[in-house]
């Protein structure tokens, strides 16, 4: 069995346990798609798999880049695919699993080949969006690229930064460079467990990562000063836990804050999965491990989507 399973998710919702039960089912080998737990730095906060979990099934893209560099949606696709080819070579089953919605929209959907931008046009957009925000940014490129404005929320701050700095780096729209092809075979499976229950296992492991050395692994970090906006210094969590280091904020303030910003990107993850999960994809809510693995075992083995 080589067609690919996703498993997507709100952070905390059990999606590493169900990937590994379900590797177990179908000799399988793991590949990370979510745009925290690639960077190396960050393997308590980011709740990557343990050395423990990573020896009982082989493991792919997990801490693979360093929190310096920028890892991008095209760098992820084109990692992931070289990763499910090299699985299924070896007649084993692809599980992708992670909780970047947009990682696995650009995998099974296709992905416009446009060049990146360069750092000088990152920086000057990502000023202009922490001065102005992202309805002003969408705005901006309503006047210039307005079919490409309309398919956007102006809230969507990522990919209106994306559709502007193409255009600022080659003049062209978005939607005018073509696609790279879409992953062909495959099935998704997008856990959405009952909220308040999610939301107390956010808080309870944001709790355990402090005493599992969190803090200590935000220290090292932070002590390489590397540039704010670099995507590994946002990891959920860290800009507080810095806060608390320079003496700002007390500890209990400082997981307090953590655990309410980690529960609101989880309601965006769930809005994520509500308005643009497409064919392809099952919602499973069942709480019980056993009941998701029977669901994702089903739901892989059905007949190809037409």
């Amino acid at each position: 069995m080589n067609r690919v399973l996703c498993i997507m998710g709100p952070t905390a919702s059990g999606k590493s346990a169900l990937a590994l039960a379900l590797a177990d089912a179908v000799d399988a080998e793991i590949v990370n798609a979510d745009s925290m737990q690639v960077y190396r730095d960050l393997r308590i906060l980011t709740a990557r798999p343990t050395p423990a979990e990573e020896r009982a099934h082989p493991h792919h893209l997990f801490g693979v880049v360093d929190a310096a560099e920028r890892y991008s949606v095209g760098r992820w696709v084109r990692d992931a695919k070289a990763a499910i080819a090299a699985v299924s070579a070896r007649g084993r089953t692809p599980i992708l699993v992670g909780g970047t919605g947009l990682y696995f929209k650009a995998l099974t959907e296709g992905l416009i080949a446009a060049p990146p931008a360069s750092e000088m046009v990152r920086a000057r957009l990502a000023a202009q969006l922490a001065e102005t925000g992202a309805p002003s940014l969408h705005a901006a490129l309503a006047v210039r690229d307005p079919a490409g404005a309309a398919r956007l929320s102006p809230q969507d701050a990522p990919r209106i930064l994306r559709a502007l700095s193409v255009l600022e780096e080659t003049g062209r729209p978005l939607a005018s460079f073509a696609s790279a092809p879409a992953l062909a075979d495959w099935r998704g499976i997008a856990l959405t467990p009952e909220r308040a229950a999610l939301y107390a296992r956010i808080d309870a492991r944001f709790a355990a990562m402090i005493r599992g050395g969190a803090l200590e692994e935000a220290r090292t970090l932070i002590a390489r000063d590397l540039d704010a906006s670099l995507p590994a210094m946002k990891a959920h969590g860290l800009p507080w836990l810095a806060a608390h280091l320079r003496g700002e904020i007390d500890l209990a303030e400082t997981v307090r804050r953590a655990q309410q910003d980690t529960r609101r990107y989880a309601k965006r993850q769930f809005t994520w999965i509500g308005n643009q999960l497409r064919a392809g994809w099952r919602r499973v809510d069942e709480e019980t491990l056993d009941a998701r693995r029977a669901g994702a075992l089903a739901h892989l083995s059905a007949p190809p989507t037409p």
